[in-house]
Order: C-alpha cells, then structure tokens, then sequence
C-alpha cells in the first residue's frame, strides 16, 4: 500500500503530483482521466486533493439526471468564489449572473460565460494557487462542458490545475492532455482483494475475483459483497464490467423493507442531495418510522446535511432496478415538495418524470424552462426542455410546434444533425401549411450551415415562397438567404432573382440589399451602382444585438453585404463589415457563423497586407471545427497559400465542383490565378483567370481582371489584355477600382499609367496591390533599360510584397533586381518576425491603446494571460514598454 493508500498507481501519482508543481510555478495545467466506472478515477482526484498543499481546492461532479440543467456543474465548481463577482469587468459579471439565474441580462453567449468563469479562477489564483477537480465530466451538462472545455484551453499563465475524469467521450474537452487510467496487474489485484477480505479464502474463489474484475478496483471491493462464494466460484454471467458491478449492488439493496428501498429511491432521483426535501418527500410517500436504519446498515449510502451514495453507480443501480410506478410516485413527491418559486425548472422536471400521460399543465411548465433556459444562454437545455414538452403535450399540433422550437434552438447551437432528426418529427404531425414553410426555411439554414448550399437554395426559395402568406417580412428575408445561397452553389440567378416578394414601405436595409443584388443579377453592372450604394449606406448604419444573431448579421457578410461593398469597390467598409459580422457572431456564440466571419475577415486581412492578423483568425476557425465537430470553412487559406506560392487551389477547387459549391470553385481559381502569376506560370494564370471570366459570378469576375491582364500581356495574348480593360469601363471610381483601372492601362500599353496606379493605390489599406503595382512598374522600367529608376520601384515592392505575405512575387522582384545588377537586401531576422499570430493580435490591440482586460476580453483570455504574451512580445520586438511598442515595427 502505497503512502496515498492506492495501489498500482505510481504513474498516475507522478503525473499529478507534476501538474500541482507545474501549476503552482504558474504554468495553467490541465489533465483528463478517463477510464471506466470503478477504475480509480475518484480515488485519484482525491489524492490530488490531498496532496494539494497550499492550493485551494474546488470540486465539482456531473450528475446524470443534472444533465439537463444549464450550467449546474459550473455553478457548482464557482459557489465558492462569487462573492468576488464585482471584481470582474461588466460584461463578463453580467454574463455570468444571468448564466447563474442571479441576475437578468441579455442572453449571454458561451464565449462570454467562459471568459468570466477564466477571470474569476484567475482572481482566487492570484491569492493562493487553484486546482479544481471535476468528477464524472461525462455528465456535465452540456454548457458547464462547454465553458470548462473553452477555460482548459486558455490555462497559460495562471495558477490553475484543472483535473477531469471520465468514463465516455465528451466532445467539448475531447482533445485536452489525457491520462488512461487502466486497471491494476494481478499482484495489485490480489493484494487490494486480501485487504478487505477478513479471514480464509479459497485459493479458486480468489483467482476467479481477480479475473473477473479485470483489475479494477470498485469490482474488486464489491464482487465479494454481493455474491456467494459458490457462485463466484461457478463464474458470473458474461456481460461489461460496469453491469456487473451495478447488479451487485442490485444484490445487496433487494433484500431491504419496501419503505427502505423507496427512500432509497428517492434520494437517487433528487440529484442535489439535499436532505430536506428526500425527507419532505419521504413524509409524503409515507414511509415508515425509520426507513434509513436498513439503507445505513449496507453501506450504499449516507444519510446526513447531504446524501451520498457510496458511487454513481449505487445511485444509478437504485434508480434502473426500481419500477416505472415506483419512480413515477417518487418523481412526484419530489416535485411537490420543491418551491415553485425558487426552482420552477427542477419541479418541472421532477413533474415531468412522474407524468406517465401526457399532460398540457407539465408540458407548459416544461416549456417555460426552456424559455429561462434559452435566456441564460443555455440552448441545448432549452431544446432538451421543448422535446421532453412535445412528448407530453397532448394536441398534435402543439406538439409539432414545441418539436420545431427544439429543432431551431439546437441548430442555433450548432447540432445541425439533432436539429434534422427533430425535424422529421415535425413533420409527422399534422398537416399545416405556415410549419411546413418554417421547417423548409430551417433546413435551408442547416444545409447552408453544412456546407451543402447546392440543396439550400432550393429550400430557401422554396421556403421564401410558402412564407409570403403569413409573414412577408420573413418571406423577403428568406429570399435573400436563398440568393445568397444561389450565389454560392454557383447556380443560375436571374429568373431566381425576380421572384422576390414586394418590399416594405419604407423598405429597411435587407429590402434595400436584395433589391441592389436583384437589380445587379438581372440588369446588369451599371443599373445597379444606386441602388448598391442605397443598400450599403442603409447597412453601415444597421444597429444590431446578439440577439439577432439568428437573423441578420450575415447581412455583413460575403453573402450580402460584403458582396454589394466588393462590388462598389469599397475596401474599408468591406472589411469593416466583416469586422461586425465577427464580433456580432463571437458575442452570440453562434460558432457556425463565426467561422464564416472570420474567413471573411481573414480575406480581408491577406488583402490589406496583414499575414499576422490573418492567420489568427484562421487558426480560430480550426479551433471552432475542432470543437464543434463542423469543418473549416476554409476559403481564407486557399487565398492565403496562394499569396505565399503554395496550391491548396487546385484541391479545393476539385472538391467544391464535387460538392455543388460552385462560388468556392471560382475562388479556388481566383486564387489559382494569383499563384501562377506570382510564380511567373502566366499560362497557367491565364487559364485559370478565363475559368473565373466564363462565370456568372459577382465580385470576382472584377477582381479577376488584373490577373487575366498581367497573364496574357506575359503570354502574348493582347486580345485578352484588351478585353479586361473593357470589363472596367462601368467600375464605380473609388482609390481601389481607380488603381486597377489604371494598371490595365498600363498593361495595354499606356505605361505613364503605372505611376498613376501607384498613387491611387497609395490611397488605400491594400498593401499586397500596392506592392504588386511597384513590381509591375519595376519589371517595365527594367525591360525598357531603365534600371536605376526600376530599382527604386523593385526594393519598395520587395519590401510591400514579403510585409503581405507574398513571398512568390516578393522573388519576382528579388530577380528582376538581379537582373539591374543589384542583389536585393534580405530583410533582417527582425525579433518581430518571430511572433506568432496571438502575440501579433496582443501587440497591435495594446498599440492601440486597449488595457489588458480589454484585450482578453477581445481574445477570450486571462488578463494575465495577455501580460504573459506581452512580456515575449516586448523582448521579441526589443522594446521594454507599452509606449514604445507604439513605434516599433511587426
């Protein structure tokens, strides 16, 4: 026996005793243990707790039947430490007193929550090192994991262990540091069995013990408590471990008084343990004088300010073995001992468990919850809530609409594929017309959501249609959404675009959008510059909430709004736009959204020169699909490796055509363009270019016109050089379109227009252009012989190109200065070079002057998390401060 008294766990202890050194030096730890019921997990949080010196300790267990309750488990772990609440900054104490039902606020988002909960662990810790144990994580509700599994993450610098145990998978912190805890070898097995069996054993029975608990520790202590020698001796029934186990506690509770298995009963179906109210609802079962003598005398439970059963599973074996009446009876009991006013969702839920028929009264209770749930932000609850509504909502009808309610509050929190299964129930009901639209509009969105726009828009158009008689708002809303998945499926438009229905009066901005790109799609270039420019004034001015997250920020997106900006030729208002459309979708924690917004504003950030900037915000895409389990969306990094002269196009475009994605297709050749141009393959840029031009497509076959022109004027295709020029006659002027429009002049011949190009584009964020545009004018004054002028323009398009991320068309200038007879001056290793993207965002946001609550704030980090950042920032850029990082270069 070791001195923690478990046996067989050296490498575990080691391991724990580890992440308690590192977290107290101030490295953030955290640990998953997972292994099956009775393996020891419990015993070794124990030991953790223990051994702690120094640390506060907090804990916290999921319950099964807590499941169902948002944020239970973490209400739990921070019980402890809410009365430092007020330290926190607003947002974050509003979110997470709403979160806990202590205040009412705006529905806070699970991103918000999580940054609280990281403040406020951060808070004790910086008085006296934390660990917090979480027991039974595998039934945490899923907000309480969702939050702990974004706080796990962004343990860097804080004095914080985070120790979880397991039995199954849990998606939200699937992918942490994880420890197997496996069962214990034979002599282990034998030593734990020989020191709780009191006197002889024979020889047979004991091998038999030790090979059917397969080492685990619960089994070894518990097989000879529930079965005969004999029997152990013969073998017990084949079947998982765990069952085995739970049978035996079946064993040991069936020869117990009836009262005393109905008490029992019902402290395992009240899930806080609260004595009181098992003994309210004792006297309201009225059980006998002392039914717990019996229960104490097995061991199985304890009766006290609390109750606790010995382990889960005596508590899941009481609960399964007993009979549907009898859970019933005891489920009503409880609820009608529980205060309505201080814990309506948990009488619901207690109604609900007793109710064997449905019931209008427990359906609304039910329903109820799920609003309160769906405002503290707790969606999937909300939704468990609804579906457990509809089962005991008697009219079909009724129970179709609580059913299409679960559907949209799981998919709005990303369970696109429970969204879809519940659908199909909604449509088993009866037959009604305004549904049947509403559940066509959701899965039009779920399909979007999936990547499958080729199936959404159909399904939008369709649902848009069978709208218009009941809500022509929604109907015209809906129109749009699937014309924005037309443009993206790369499916025909036009007769798509004139089947709109009638705008408002006066029409709001999503009327005036749809009108613009409607115009644009049926009458042309031209026609439509008024009423784009109506549609982009009427949404720059938008106010928008989290809670129209559901509906209309994608109107700043690259699927309305961003389009109608590209289109007018207007980048600082693209790129504002998808600015919003990230913190709208961060602040709602709608994470499919927020994937979309961030590759938009990624592409706006290569665009502007901003390889740093881009790459985090490509990073946080992957985070989010490995998270939700939804792929990247991924078009950001095919721009991105384009600029840097690498081909994920050609993939990608395969892909997409395969798909039905026929938007991405032409961006991947968008980007194929790029590449070849700047690896000096001008055929191959030409093709791809001509591939973008032979598509109905809005915005790119603009942005392709520059690439066909400098491919073909390489080629010795002047015809096609001539061509681009005329594609841009009707560009509405602005600093960008004005600079493009002049390197086509250039490339056709009208070479004073190269420094005209220049200083248009001087006037613009765009520094990858600008930079091209000094190489293209460097590479003529070098053809023309003109070589001490070209070196002017080719060291300054060097300089631009490798600051943008462009290292293929930075060569191209590095060769053309070769060819002048100078060797370009390779930049030095500058310490800023070396900051990785998060350090890149800390540093510019604390140039801009934002605090560092501020920043974590923005970033979703511990204030002293970005301290950490911005001590290696300050040592990798040289500087010892916040006002000279003001003036230093990354």
């Amino acid at each position: 026996m070791s001195e923690e008294g478990l046996l067989g766990r050296r490498v575990e202890g080691e391991a724990l005793d580890q992440l308690l050194v590192q977290a107290r030096s101030g490295a953030g730890q955290v640990l998953v243990l997972r292994g099956e019921a009775g393996i020891g997990k419990t015993a070794l949080l124990d030991r953790v707790s223990a051994r702690a010196s120094g640390f506060r300790v907090a804990r916290a267990a999921g319950v099964e039947s807590e499941s169902a309750f948002p944020y239970a488990a973490l209400h739990q772990l921070c019980l402890p430490f809410l009365d430092r609440l007020d330290r926190l900054p607003a947002p974050q104490r509003e979110a997470l007193g709403t979160a806990f039902g202590m205040a009412s606020g705006p529905r806070p988002t699970r991103f918000m929550v999580g940054l609280a909960v990281l403040t406020l662990l951060a808070e004790v810790a910086d008085e006296q090192p934390l660990v917090c144990l979480v027991d039974d994580a595998q039934w945490l509700d899923s907000m309480s994991s969702a939050v702990l599994g974004f706080v796990a993450r962004r343990l860097l610098a804080e004095r914080i262990a985070l120790v979880f145990v397991l039995r199954e998978t849990n998606d939200y912190l699937d992918g942490l540091p994880e420890l197997q805890v496996r069962g214990l070898d034979d002599a282990d097995a034998r030593a734990l069995l020989e020191s709780v069996i009191k006197g002889p054993v024979d020889g047979r029975v004991r091998d038999r013990i030790v090979a059917e608990s397969r080492g685990n520790p619960l089994a070894l202590l518990e097989l000879p408590r529930a079965w005969t020698t004999a029997e152990l001796a013969d073998g017990l029934d084949a079947g998982p471990l765990t069952s085995r186990i739970e049978a035996g506690f079946v064993r040991q509770v069936e020869p117990l008084p009836a009262h005393t298995r109905l008490l029992m009963l019902t402290a395992a179906a009240e899930p806080l343990g609260d004595a009181t109210l098992l003994w309210q609802a004792a006297g309201l079962l009225g059980l006998g004088a002392d039914p717990a003598a019996a229960a104490l005398g097995t061991g199985l439970i304890e009766f006290g300010a609390r109750v606790r059963f010995r382990h889960p599973l005596v508590r899941s074996a009481v609960y399964r073995s007993a009979s549907a009446a009898d859970r019933q009876r005891v489920h009503r009991a409880l609820a009608d001992v529980t205060d309505p006013a201080i814990d309506p969702d948990r009488r619901a839920w207690h109604r609900a468990q007793g109710t064997a028929a449905p019931d209008e009264e427990v359906a609304a209770a039910l329903e109820n919850s799920a609003g309160r749930a769906q405002a503290r932000g707790g969606l999937l609850a909300a939704a468990a809530f609804l579906e457990q509504a509809a089962v005991l909502t008697p009219e079909p009808g009724r129970r179709a609409s609580r059913e299409l309610a679960a559907a949209r509050a799981k998919r709005d929190a990303g369970a696109l594929e429970a969204s879809l299964r519940l659908l199909s129930a909604v449509e088993a009901g009866p037959p009604d017309e305004h549904r049947s639209a509403q559940v066509e509009h959701l899965r039009g969105h779920i399909a979007f959501d999936q990547r499958r726009v080729a199936d959404a828009a159909p399904l939008l158009f369709g649902a848009a249609r069978r709208l218009t008689p009941f809500d022509a708002d929604l109907a015209r809303e809906t129109h749009l959404e699937a014309l924005s998945a037309a443009i993206w499926a790369g499916s025909p438009l036009a007769d798509a675009a004139r089947t709109a229905p009638p705008p408002r009066t006066p029409p709001c901005a999503l009327d005036l959008v749809l009108d613009a790109l409607t115009t644009r799609i049926t009458a042309g270039y031209t026609a439509a510059v008024e009423p784009m420019t109506r549609a982009l004034d009427a949404v720059r001015a938008l106010k928008v909430g989290a809670d129209d997250i559901s509906r209309v920020p994608w109107l700043f997106g690259n699927r309305a709004g961003g389009i109608v900006a590209s289109e007018l030729w207007d980048f600082d208002t693209r790129r504002e736009f998808a600015r919003r459309q990230v913190r709208l979708s961060r602040d709602a924690g709608a994470l499919v959204q927020l994937q979309f917004a961030l590759n938009f504003l990624a592409d706006n950030e290569l665009l502007a020169g901003d390889p740093a900037a881009a790459q985090a915000l490509i990073e946080e895409d992957q985070r989010i699909s490995e998270v939700t389990g939804t792929p990247p969306v991924g078009y950001a990094v095919v721009l991105q490796a384009a600029f840097r002269g690498e081909d994920l196009a050609t993939g990608v475009r395969a892909d997409s055509l395969a798909a039905g994605q026929g938007r991405l297709a032409v961006i991947a050749d968008w980007a194929l363009a790029i590449l070849h141009n700047g690896l000096g393959r001008h055929d191959l840029a030409r093709d791809a270019a001509l591939r973008v031009n032979a598509t109905d497509t809005l915005v790119y076959r603009g942005l392709i016109a520059t690439e066909l022109a400098e491919a073909a004027s390489r080629t010795g295709d002047t015809a096609l050089v001539a061509e681009a020029l005329a594609s841009s006659a009707d560009w509405v002027d602005t600093p960008w379109s004005l600079g493009l429009k002049a390197r086509l002049r250039a490339l056709n011949g009208d070479t004073d227009a190269f420094a005209e190009s220049i200083a248009f584009l001087e006037q613009t964020e765009l520094r990858g252009e600008l930079g091209r545009a000094h190489l293209l004018h460097g590479e003529w004054l070098r053809r023309e012989g003109r070589r001490v002028e070209a070196r002017d323009h080719l060291r300054t398009a060097h300089e631009l190109l490798v600051e943008s991320g462009m290292p293929a068309f930075a060569d191209r200038a590095t060769r053309e200065l070769q060819a002048t007879g100078e060797t370009a001056r390779k930049r030095s290793a500058e310490p800023t070079d070396e900051l990785t993207a998060q350090e890149y965002q800390i540093a510019r946001l604390a140039r801009e002057g934002f605090s560092n609550p501020e920043i974590g704030t923005r970033l979703f980090i511990s204030p002293r998390t970005v301290e950490w950042h911005l001590r290696k920032v300050f040592g990798k850029v040289g500087v010892t401060s916040r006002r000279q990082l003001r003036d230093a270069r990354f």
